[in-house]
């Protein structure tokens, strides 16, 4: 029942096969080559071809299967590895195409009946196929082109309208944490809020809280935070609105150089201050305060929030926050913490112990015993917001996690003013992004915002589960780039950061300083970077 043709070009596939035909769910090259001694330049010039014109008769989600000898792939999979210019390159080939490299296996013709290996050097030959590999690649997301955002919102009665940062575009309204969503972080917030309930009188707070603050920050770094300033009384028509022209000034998009409040002098004398929220902080010290605020019950509220930050596997310039917020008298508070830090450990290790069998450890640690360079980004933000007693630390004992222990959430004691009593807050907050990477073994926070399907496929109605990677071994290239520093200004290396990810599109996984240099007499200085850009969740050619 199958049609056979012959003399098919593999670089021509579509001039083969009717368009009623060309959506093939498995293309299979068994060990490509071009004939007799041809070098790994021409078999990487063909299998680039071949790459190219699969894509053109392949269903979406289809699959091409390319079988090489022992160490032609190039990747971590072959043993022994080959030097990366002495093979074909195959990932890095794929990539050019759109494809990633979703599996790969022993290749064994044995099992394949009557399967025989001919061809070696375009005679009737056979060749050695022990230890070689079949590649398995599958269509990549392909890189999505983002129209600038305008969002308008509430605040304080009065209606603002504000363009999202470019960084943030397709971050700001995912609903990860909407009802209908089953996305690990969810997911961790909900049993989260399932246990503490069993040991509180908890009350969730699911109103909206709003995207945007106003007014003066102190003691935070203006370089972590995403400014925005609107003309008072500006609001955008619902054409400019629609055009993305709304009359917006981004301070992200700015002179990175420069304090946003000089940006917001020079810019815009009349202005208001607005940035995107950096914290739920604020909005725990507000419940306090509200006449309807019960001592004893446990408030839970969840939510986005926006920093800017360093570019790491573990730094996210958005993630979500889930804060817990109680009220004990005065002598009580220890106990208090020491029940809410329980609950949230057992709770953690529990969801844990669903997924893996590796051990993983959270521990209370006093925020005094760190010294500030070894805080990872969250835990420095979390530090200038207001006085920590304690971090939460998770610490996986896995040999293929990279981020072994982290900072994950910090807690608080404080006094509050309520009647009747001589009250004690006692608060947390977790960065939810972080506990689901680490229950879930997953190595790169971009993963977590990935716009393909086949992540959360791995997460049915909610469940959790060790992920599994759909693109292996993603090639890297890496990058140097000088500059001069500006006369008399500091390097804003945050900011640099922020850059580096708006023009990349999330394509750079990390950046290093690897010179420095000041020229004798005039003191002026420059700066070497190196850029190493690598897609963890999609073909990067």
């Amino acid at each position: 029942g199958a049609e056979v043709m012959f003399s098919v070009d593999c670089t021509k596939l579509k001039d083969y096969f009717l368009p009623t035909k060309r959506e093939f769910d498995c293309i299979y090259f068994n060990f490509p080559h071009c004939g007799r001694k041809a070098g790994v330049v021409k078999n990487r010039e063909l299998l680039a071809r071949f790459f190219r014109s699969s894509a053109e008769v392949l269903a979406q989600e289809g699959e091409v299967h390319v079988a090489l000898c022992s160490g032609q792939g190039g990747t971590p999979a072959d043993q022994p590895r080959r030097e990366w210019h002495n093979s074909w390159q195959v990932v890095a080939v794929a990539a050019e195409a759109g494809f990633v490299l979703s599996d790969v296996h022993p290749f064994r013709a044995e099992s394949i009946q009557g399967y025989s290996c001919t061809g070696y050097r375009s005679r009737d030959k056979s060749f050695c196929t022990e230890g070689a590999l079949n590649h398995v690649f599958t269509r990549s997301t392909p890189p999505l082109q983002f129209k600038p955002m305008v969002c308008e919102i509430e605040l304080e009665s009065r209606r603002i309208s504000f363009q999202v940062p470019q960084v943030l575009v397709d971050k700001i309204n995912r609903g990860f944490l909407e009802q209908n969503s089953n996305h690990p972080v969810r997911t961790i917030k909900e049993k989260l809020t399932a246990a503490l309930s069993q040991a509180f009188p908890l009350q969730t707070i699911d109103y909206c809280l709003s995207l945007v603050r106003q007014g003066h920050l102190s003691g935070v770094s203006h370089s972590n935070i995403f400014w925005i300033v609107l003309s008072p009384g500006e609001t955008p028509s619902a054409e400019e609105m629609a055009s993305g022209r709304a009359k917006a000034i981004l301070f992200s998009h700015v002179d990175f150089y420069r304090d946003p409040d000089e940006n917001a002098q020079e810019g815009c004398q009349t202005s208001e201050q607005y940035y995107l929220r950096p914290s739920l902080l604020p909005y725990a010290q507000a419940i306090t305060k509200s006449t309807a605020f019960a001592p004893g019950t446990l408030y839970v509220f969840s939510g986005p929030v926006f920093r800017k930050c360093r570019i790491s596997p573990y730094s996210m310039p958005v993630f979500h926050e889930m804060v817990f917020v109680c009220a004990v008298q005065r002598g009580s508070e220890n106990s208090c913490r020491q029940m809410l830090v329980d609950n949230i450990k057992s709770s953690i290790c529990s969801l844990h112990q669903m997924v893996s069998d590796s051990k993983l450890s959270i521990t209370l640690q006093e925020a005094t015993s760190f010294e500030e360079a070894e805080l990872n980004d969250f835990a420095a933000f979390e530090s200038q917001l207001s006085e920590i007693q304690f971090f939460l630390c998770m610490e996986v004992d896995s040999s293929d996690c990279s981020e072994k222990g982290s900072c994950v959430g910090a807690v608080r004691v404080a006094p509050c003013e309520l009647a009747g009593g001589d009250w004690v807050v006692v608060s947390a907050s977790l960065n939810l992004d972080l506990v689901a990477m680490l229950v879930c073994a997953i190595h790169d926070w971009r993963m977590l915002w990935t716009s393909d399907a086949r992540f959360l496929r791995q997460f049915p109605a909610g469940e959790l589960r060790l992920f599994k990677s759909f693109s292996l071994y993603p090639p890297s290239y890496v990058h140097d780039v000088s500059f001069w520093l500006p006369d008399g200004e500091p390097f804003d290396e945050v900011a640099f950061h922020t850059v580096a990810r708006q023009v990349t599109g999330e394509a750079v996984a990390s950046i290093q300083v690897v010179d420095r240099f000041q020229r004798p007499g005039s003191g002026r200085s420059s700066l070497c970077c190196r850029l190493t850009l690598q897609r963890c969740d999609a073909a990067l050619g």
